[in-house]
């Protein structure tokens, strides 16, 4: 069984990002919430990007650095949209990533702002709506697929679902989609288990 560092997105610690973790410990799973917002949900995505800066990357560092001091290096790390960045950094800067789950984003390797090269042997899941003006629109997708072709078979694989929802794979959220995030969820836990 793994042990889950889960990353939330700009509306927080929400009931569906719970939910998430809950089934993953159904699973058997360890699995550590991270609440980089100290209880605050904000409404919509922009009133998340606002406590976001607010917050400010440096505090946001320090909430995930007092994390990691209880817990081993070899982690799985999974994040939905602005978490999933917090994700794919971890997976790629600090030591003993044992496998990343991305949902509905993806930081281009070749972008200025970009983690570093992929480590080797590291595999991941990208899940993501076909045509999220987020994910699809502002190039995620694109890169995902370029990112998933350069690895090779069985290291990294991308998923698609038809629609045009961000943050689909919360439960407690409007853009909720049951059966695409029942989807997801099936196939994360295959992924978890092949760890």
């Amino acid at each position: 069984m793994a042990t889950i560092v889960l990353f939330h997105h700009v509306q927080g610690l929400t009931p569906g990002v719970q939910a998430m973790a809950a089934e993953l410990r159904a699973e058997g799973h360890t699995v550590h919430p991270v609440d980089l917002f100290a209880g605050k949900l904000p409404r919509d995505l922009e009133a998340g990007i606002l406590l976001a800066n607010k917050v400010g990357e440096d505090k946001i560092q320090q909430r995930v650095d007092k994390l990691f001091k209880n817990l081993p290096d070899e982690l799985v790390y999974i994040g939905t949209s602005w978490g999933a960045a917090l994700a794919q950094q971890c997976a790629q800067q600090r030591p003993g990533a044992l496998g990343v789950v991305l949902l509905e984003s993806f930081v281009d390797l070749d972008a200025e702002w970009s983690f570093g090269p992929w480590p080797t042997a590291v595999p991941v899941q990208i899940h993501g709506m076909d045509n999220d003006p987020f994910f699809a629109g502002e190039g995620d997708l694109d890169a995902a697929e370029r990112f998933v072709n350069d690895q090779g078979e069985g290291l990294a694989e991308l998923f698609t679902y038809p629609g045009d929802q961000h943050l689909f794979t919360d439960s407690s959220l409007p853009s909720h989609d049951p059966q695409a995030r029942a989807l997801v969820m099936e196939r994360v836990k295959k992924f978890l288990a092949d760890i």
